[in-house]
């Protein structure tokens, strides 16, 4: 059974406010967004022909604070789609306890087809439609699928022109010479290992010597694989849009890295950068991925990957949710009762909007820390935030995932019983 994204947030957080007996009249709130905007784009291309672009930010919910969630640039890009992902991330700023709420922001469009000018006029005139609706205190962009540092730099930059001053607050994931903070960019995937490391001792395991897949090779993937890596771990495997590698005594993962960061550098448009080609290893077809020998699945590429039909194939013990939504409610329940401890997205990527909610404190102290107390503060929440889903699971007897949304959504409920409904 396939559902869009929008109801598979919704069936996840209706399952959690069932098991916890949530106030209905708070769950009728929860379950739709405060705002869905969508935007026509016009963008004059480099033969001078104009295209109209279709553009969504959707802001869930802001009991907790501003709004904060990425933008992505796909084909792939629906209104559904981003009403899930702005939802996953109200709950996932309420799992690690920060003061955001959820949002989320895509543009239907391939990247790869556009040159870097027709990306950059895209950008700018999506932040000019946005404008009313983004700010440091209401708003906050970050990059995500196929954005990037220089994304986030386009943004600020309109932003501040209209303002008539610099305002880096804006957007958190920028370089860190416009305001950026160090981490940022490997935030996301060094978060996924902090959290698959503090799940596996809590349950008196590690991850030294583990074999590992990893399916998506982008910002989340590839920082994951390192850091995997460096804790002892082998990524047998890596799998993107391109291809499937393998090879069973460990793949090297800075090579991996550095053959796709060549490819991107190069900006061949028409050209999707990818593991495919690369040497001495394995290539394996696509379906062959899910059933491979390992112990430590990670989905860090898109949602739905995990469906009722592949779930049944999976070998691995663990599944660390390195992308937004990759596993359907349907699988959800198979690997249950196999077994498989699921470590949901709305904890295990955290380290992104973790590391994001760092930048913007910098930028609203006009202080930079070091890279070492950035990864400190990150860590120390992820622990914690990985200890409470655990002991949250175990308290309903329940699976990790909707644990998490018990946590979070009693973080909601409090604020929003302090606060009251206007009017």
């Amino acid at each position: 059974m396939s559902h869009d994204p929008a109801t598979v947030a919704r069936m996840q957080l209706e399952k959690a406010a069932r098991v916890m007996n949530l106030d209905p009249d708070l769950l009728e709130i929860l379950r739709r967004p405060k705002r869905m905007v969508e935007v026509s784009i016009p963008v004059r291309m480099d033969d001078g022909r104009i295209r109209v672009f279709k553009g969504f930010r959707c802001q869930y919910n802001d009991f907790r604070g501003p709004f904060k969630g990425g933008i992505r640039f796909s084909p792939d890009v629906t209104k559904e789609e981003v009403e899930a992902l702005a939802a996953w991330m109200t709950w996932k700023c309420a799992v690690v306890d920060i003061p955001f709420g959820g949002a989320k922001g895509g543009v239907i469009c391939n990247p790869f087809e556009l040159s870097e000018n027709e990306l950059q006029r895209l950008t700018r005139r999506f932040t000019y439609e946005l404008m009313p609706l983004l700010g440091p205190d209401i708003d906050i962009p970050a990059p995500d699928m196929y954005t990037g540092e220089k994304t986030m730099a386009w943004i600020m930059d309109t932003y501040s022109v209209f303002k008539g001053h610099s305002e880096p607050g804006v957007v958190t994931g920028k370089s860190r010479i416009i305001g950026g903070s160090e981490g940022r960019r490997e935030a996301t995937g060094r978060g996924v290992v902090v959290v698959a490391d503090e799940i596996l001792r809590l349950r008196g395991d590690s991850l030294e010597g583990k074999r590992v897949a990893v399916q998506g090779f982008g910002n989340v993937g590839s920082f994951a694989a390192l850091y995997l890596e460096e804790l002892g771990a082998r990524v047998v495997a890596v799998q993107d849009l391109t291809g499937t590698v393998y090879r069973t005594e460990g793949l090297p993962i800075q090579e991996l890295v550095d053959y796709v960061a060549e490819q991107k550098k190069q900006h061949e448009i028409g050209k999707i950068p990818g593991v495919k080609g690369f040497a001495n290893v394995e290539t394996l077809d696509a379906d062959a991925f899910w059933s491979l020998d390992v112990d430590i699945l990670v989905p860090a590429a898109m949602e739905n990957q995990i469906t009722q039909d592949n779930a049944p194939l999976l070998r691995a013990r663990y599944v660390v949710e390195g992308a937004n939504g990759p596993t359907t409610p349907e699988a959800d329940e198979i690997l249950f009762k196999r077994g498989v401890m699921v470590v949901p997205d709305i904890l295990a990527n955290a380290g992104g909007v973790l590391v994001s909610y760092l930048e913007w404190v910098q930028d609203r102290m006009g202080y930079y820390w070091e890279l070492e107390e950035v990864f400190g503060r990150m860590e120390r929440k992820l622990r914690k935030a990985a200890r409470d889903v655990y002991t949250k699971a175990q308290e309903y007897q329940t699976d990790l995932r909707t644990g998490a949304y018990i946590l979070a959504l009693e973080r909601v409920a409090e604020v929003f019983y302090e606060r009251e409904l206007f009017p």
